[in-house]
């Protein structure tokens, strides 16, 4: 039993789809509370979070027994693989016999009736007469074991007087059996059984997509011992900070930094960046990522239950609770329809021989055929197994969504309000412009810049070492370094002595000049960060950094626009200087600067009060407030705060802005894919209901229809998986 501070979990036979999951409410709410109960159908795991008073697993046990469903206490992750497949063997088994018995049992009736057209009846619409009694016996059969999973479920619906599906299903066929339609009942337990069938296997798809993504992080890691060897351990006992080797073409097993070595990784089953990164000391890596030529080491940061892969899994599983719009609207439409239905057949068979003296035997006919077409399988099934694919197609991506409940958010969005630092830009300082005066050339500016910086793990010295070494410039040998606190620093490069600070210090050395003092006041307004180097006569020259926009956040944004997002803001607590240039450069609409995180809440209540539905992405623990303001909360996944993914609806596992505009893209899509489920389903429906008061309905036609929208529908939910 798992029992802890997150509750007892089960898993439980028969939970294949929403109906189950309000079974288990309904039974279990009034013991627990509702809004203790936890669902994962692709696992088939009920979670009771804790309570007030301790909880007994077996009083839980014997409740969910009494819905017609078994529970068990959960295990590990790796028994929902080895539960769903015993589960579907067993249905499987049980439709395959029912699909055997009934064929044979047409087969028998058929050559002791002299023929196929005898068998089905006339018109081939039902009404058969006088089954023999070997045909009886086979059918029988058949029915048994196309209802035998159905018929617990349906008796505790029954006890219960809330009807559902399979009492419906149940209530049809003990009504063909008691006209003596025994092909009819047959035919109508083996195709719902089919049906059902075909939905676990739905589902048992998107649990191999989910499970995919599990299965990328390597079991073992090449742990690197004290004297140098190496040691394959299991990647689950590799303590947070021990190193590790990852060979060149190997997956990497943990999450970690890079402490030696150089390499390219694809990150694509974790961001779903189409070109490999190239990684350095000091540079993350995720676990499940496949590592490049080189040898890395890496030294772990995470704990193999808590790296960014684990996590992402848990949380597409545990996405499955938050319900949809859709969903809800679904569920609450079914918990009326299936009472009507059967009312209104009760009404079909009684009102027409009682009040118009119509013979009894065709209209108790109609109404099991109302019963049938009425079952809302298709409908039930149409929109979680559509939510559930469409997760799945978002983690693939590299775009985490939290739950069906944000997953048709995007589709509505009207603005988008963005952080600037580490959303709209990268976050780090990059070399943007070198200034050579008074005779020096730009490379001997960066030789001696480089060789004073890089005694420095200052943001601005790493960019400025890294820009040297991106353009081929070596580090000039530096010596008598010596940090000047709070101004910079001086050292002897090639015999001379030079220095390197702020603007401030070039004006205490009184060497600036009004030429220069104009150049540098312009790059300052214009949010550059500048570090001037000079020597004991003059200022040789200057480095402007900048923190740079993000390559594809000008496309990205002008994508949003495509996509019918009428407004974008930018929200920074950066210098407004440096905020109007950079969105100028991207056609930002509106800029918001030198905001506290409180200011930030108050600009996404005016956004959302003019707009409706509002996105925020953002990256810091600054951004959290803001973005629990907003319609949709996005985080960048990659180099985010903790606190900003967890108050994410969204995590960008990237950092791609473009990723934005396919998240609205692949929203619509999905409430395309749930509309035509649901309009296809209600339209079968329909038609058959005309067709059953017309008496052109059996009801082997019936279940045939509802089962081949069922299989449609499925169909049409797994192509967001493509």
């Amino acid at each position: 039993m798992k029992e802890s501070s997150k509750g007892l979990a089960f898993r439980i036979e028969g939970l294949d789809c929403a109906e189950e999951v309000a079974t288990l409410k309904r039974e279990l709410g009034p013991m627990l509370g509702e809004e203790r109960l936890s669902f994962d159908i692709l696992n088939a795991k009920m979670t009771v979070l804790p309570g007030e008073n301790a909880d007994s697993s077996e009083q839980i046990i014997s409740a969910v027994k009494r819905t017609g469903m078994s529970a068990e206490p959960w295990v590990d992750a790796g028994q929902a693989e080895e539960f769903a497949q015993d589960a579907g063997t067993r249905r499987t088994v049980m439709t395959i016999a029912s699909g055997a018995f009934l064929g044979a049992g047409f087969t028998t009736h058929a050559w002791i009736a002299g023929g196929v057209a005898a068998a089905l009846g006339s018109e081939g619409l039902g009404l058969v007469h006088g089954v023999p009694l070997p045909a009886r016996a086979l059918y029988a059969l058949g029915i048994l074991a196309g209802s035998w999973l159905l018929l617990p479920k349906a008796w505790f619906a029954a006890r219960s007087l809330r009807p559902d599906m399979n009492l419906l299903m149940t209530v049809a066929v003990a009504g063909a059996i008691g006209i003596g339609e025994w092909f009819e009942a047959g035919t109508v337990a083996f195709l719902f059984s089919l049906a059902l069938l075909l939905e676990s296997w739905s589902i048992g798809r998107a649990r191999k997509a989910i499970g995919a993504l599990m299965a990328l992080s390597p079991t073992t890691a090449h742990l690197k011992l004290e004297d140098g060897s190496l040691r394959e351990t299991p990647a689950a006992g590799v303590s947070v900070g021990s190193v590790f080797v990852v060979r060149p073409g190997e997956k990497i097993p943990l999450d970690g930094l890079v402490v030696a070595g150089e390499s390219a990784v694809n990150q694509a089953p974790i961001t779903g960046e189409s070109m490999p990164v190239a990684k350095a000391p000091g540079a993350s890596v995720f676990a499940g990522t496949i590592n490049g030529d080189g040898a890395l080491e890496v030294r772990s940061t995470k704990a193999a239950a808590d790296t960014t892969l684990a996590h992402i899994v848990k949380l597409v599983e545990e996405a499955q609770s938050k319900r949809s719009p859709s969903e809800q609207w679904v569920d609450s439409f079914a918990r009326i329809y299936t009472p009507a239905v059967m009312i209104l057949a009760l009404l079909v068979l009684l009102v027409p021989p009682l009040a118009f003296g119509a013979a009894w035997t065709p209209w108790l006919y109609r109404s099991l055929v109302l019963l049938v077409i009425g079952c809302p399988c298709a409908l039930v099934i149409s929109t979680p197994v559509t939510i559930v694919a469409a997760l799945a197609a978002s983690a693939k991506q590299g775009v985490l969504v939290k739950g069906g409940s944000f997953m048709e958010v995007p589709a509505r969005l009207k603005a988008f309000a963005l952080d600037k630092t580490g959303t709209v830009t990268k976050g780090e300082p990059a070399v943007v412009e070198v200034v050579a005066l008074d005779g020096h050339t730009e490379r001997e500016l960066l030789e001696t810049a480089a060789a004073m910086e890089a005694h420095s793990d200052h943001p601005l010295a790493k960019a400025i070492v890294a820009y040297a070494r991106e353009k081929g410039v070596a580090a000039a040998g530096g010596e008598a370094f010596q940090i000047i606190q709070g101004k910079g620093a001086t050292a002897t490069v090639r015999g001379a002595r030079y220095w390197l600070g702020s603007h401030r210090y070039l004006e205490e050395r009184k060497q600036e000049t009004v030429e220069v003092h104009e150049r540098l006041e312009a790059l300052t307004a214009s949010g550059r960060t500048v570090v001037i180097i000079g020597d004991n006569r003059h200022a040789c020259g200057f480095i402007a950094l900048a923190d740079t926009v993000r390559p594809e956040a000008k496309e990205a944004l002008a994508a949003l626009r495509r996509e019918g997002v009428e407004h974008i803001a930018m929200l920074t607590g950066d210098n407004k200087g440096t905020a109007e240039r950079i969105a100028a450069d991207l056609g930002i609409d509106e800029v918001y600067a030198e905001l506290l995180p409180q200011d930030k809440v108050a600009v996404i209540e005016k956004l959302v009060a003019r707009y409706g539905a509002v996105a925020m992405a953002g990256d810091g623990v600054n951004d959290a407030p803001a973005m629990a303001a907003s319609t949709l909360a996005i985080a960048m996944g990659a180099a985010g705060s903790d606190a900003a993914i967890e108050t994410a609806d969204v995590a960008l596992m990237s950092d791609d802005l473009s990723k934005l505009p396919w998240l609205i893209r692949h929203s619509r899509r999905t409430l395309s894919v749930i509309r035509q489920n649901i309009a296809l389903s209600l339209a079968t429906k329909v038609v058959f209901v005309v067709l059953t008061f017309l008496g052109h309905a059996s009801l082997w036609s019936a279940i045939a229809a509802d089962m081949g929208v069922s299989l449609i529908v499925i169909f049409n939910a797994l192509r967001l998986l493509s």
